[in-house]
């Protein structure tokens, strides 16, 4: 029986995760604001994260010191805390997602596909909403199907992205990746990305009816993680994609 740590275990992901592994037949230790993240770390097999930017680099300091690997699940990141997870995945094996739902994952792999096969007169628009209690925007899971549609484009998602529009804006980028957000109630999670191209629209979505399809598919990336060397992993791995 394979012993998880959770990181923010009192918050909404932290408490849908305890019902998860439990779910799952495994035990689970936790942390919140404060807690000791090393003692954490030590009596833990992998550890997963869903709290905070501010608290990660604590956090993986604790797991490379106790050698164990950790699912990053926490959103709003920015580039230093790539780096830090990069340097932390020399060490330990470490998967960062914007997204654990299984869905979202296959969701991400046929935008690849349909941006791979649609040409650039085909514009992308991603649009997400999510209830009004969330700070970061695009949310972590647009950028994922960002990431997934200008891998499939074969371009830089931050050169080629349109954000925040407003006003005036003039004409839409040709080959641009568009964003939109949208915040309001208590939604989990929708995702819409749009392929409108000459006279015809394509529209691939995934709508997130509730936390645990996160806290699952996070329970299953962790059990899978710990079978894995040190090196730095994503949710298609976790699927054999």
């Amino acid at each position: 029986m394979t012993n998880i740590g959770i990181v923010g275990s009192q918050g909404r992901m932290g408490i849908a995760l305890v019902a998860a592994i439990s779910e799952a037949g495994q035990h689970h230790h936790g942390v919140d604001k404060g807690g000791d993240v090393a003692k954490l770390a030590a009596r833990s097999d992998v550890l997963i994260d869903f709290s905070s930017p501010a608290a990660l680099e604590a956090t993986l300091d604790a797991c490379v010191a106790a050698k164990k690997p950790i699912v990053i699940g926490t959103t709003g990141l920015e580039e230093r805390h790539h780096y830090l997870i990069d340097d932390a995945a020399r060490d330990i094996a470490v998967l960062q997602t914007g997204n654990t739902s299984l869905g979202v994952t296959l969701l991400a792999h046929l935008v690849r596909e349909a941006a791979a096969r649609l040409d650039a007169d085909w514009d992308i628009e991603i649009l997400e909403m999510h209830h009004g209690n969330k700070v970061d925007a695009p949310s972590g899971t647009a950028l994922l199907l960002g990431e997934a549609a200008a891998e499939g484009r074969g371009i830089d998602l931050a050169k080629c992205s349109e954000r925040g529009r407003d006003g005036v804006t003039g004409a839409r980028g040709h080959g641009k990746i568009g964003f939109a957000s949208l915040r309001g109630g208590t939604v989990a999670g929708d995702h819409d990305v749009i392929f409108a191209g000459p006279e015809e629209m394509l529209t691939l979505a995934h709508r997130a009816e509730n936390r645990m399809i996160f806290a699952r598919g996070a329970v299953r990336a962790a059990l899978w993680l710990i079978h894995q060397k040190a090196g730095r992993y994503t949710m298609p791995q976790v699927l054999g994609l």
